[in-house]
């Protein structure tokens, strides 16, 4: 005689996001070096020499953390992502493509 016993599980199905968009810099574009540029020099400028407590420190950390963001977001350039790699995409590309669809 065989005896069995039922079991079950409690599977959580999560919605799951899926990113379709990121913020980019252009290889060697003149964007990535002024991005570059501009956060070499926020952090030259940064006063470090004066953080003599935790509360300094955090203030210098959160100072950078926010520069960073604001420096990256000003040069930086939202893209779609695709399965598929278009290294050839380009600017001349994204205007030609928006006067197509703006007279067809």
């Amino acid at each position: 005689m065989l005896d069995y016993t039922p079991i079950t599980v409690d599977i959580s199905i999560f919605e799951e996001y899926i990113q379709t968009t990121k913020y980019s810099l252009i290889k060697n574009s003149k964007e990535k070096h002024h991005f570059v540029d501009e956060l070499i020099n926020f952090i030259k400028g940064l006063k470090i020499n004066s953080i003599q407590n935790i509360t300094t420190l955090e203030e210098v950390v959160h100072s950078l953390t926010n520069n960073t963001n604001r420096i990256w977001y000003k040069y930086s350039k939202k893209v779609n992502i695709t399965k598929d790699f278009k290294a050839w995409w380009n600017d001349n590309c994204h205007r030609n493509l928006d006067i197509y669809r703006k007279f067809k």
